[in-house]
């Protein structure tokens, strides 16, 4: 969907590209190859297929891969749990390795907990098939409005 539109330079007061729907893919996410299995109710389930492009030097999935797609879950849940069109981002983050990445296709199911009227929670845990690779913690931040 946003392929075309990949090398173009971000402007700080011009988004070249616009989400189809409030829960969608933005194009660092169809880029990494996510795919929004559900998110409903404060929860999410994102998939991701690894490929050489996600690759590290000895042929794991890099890290960073792994942490867009935990921190990608949260954030569909938070967007299922709050008004369309609320401003939210991420603060703090932190991920656990738990296992290695070597083929297939990655799973990552989260969960968001409002704590305030600005402050969420959330997790993820990152599967490959049955093993279970990645526990992922985030905070995030709702912005004031005006």
């Amino acid at each position: 969907m946003y392929k075309e539109l990949y090398e173009q330079p971000m402007q700080k007061d011009h988004t070249p590209f616009q989400l189809p729907e409030w829960i969608a893919c933005a194009p660092f996410e169809e880029y990494l190859g996510m795919e929004i299995i559900e998110a409903a109710e404060g929860r999410a389930t994102l998939s991701m297929p690894f490929k050489v492009k996600l690759a590290q030097g000895v042929g794991l999935m890099h890290g960073g891969a792994v942490t867009s797609l935990a921190d990608t879950a949260v954030a569909m849940a938070i967007k299922s749990m709050v008004p369309e069109g609320t401003d939210f981002v991420t603060v703090e983050m932190s991920l656990k390795f738990l296992a290695a990445v070597r083929e297939g296709v990655v799973r990552a199911e989260a969960r968001a907990i409002r704590l305030d009227e600005r402050k969420i929670s959330g997790e993820a845990e990152v599967f490959n098939g049955d093993v279970k690779v990645a526990h992922f913690k985030a905070f995030f931040i709702i912005k004031k409005k005006g």
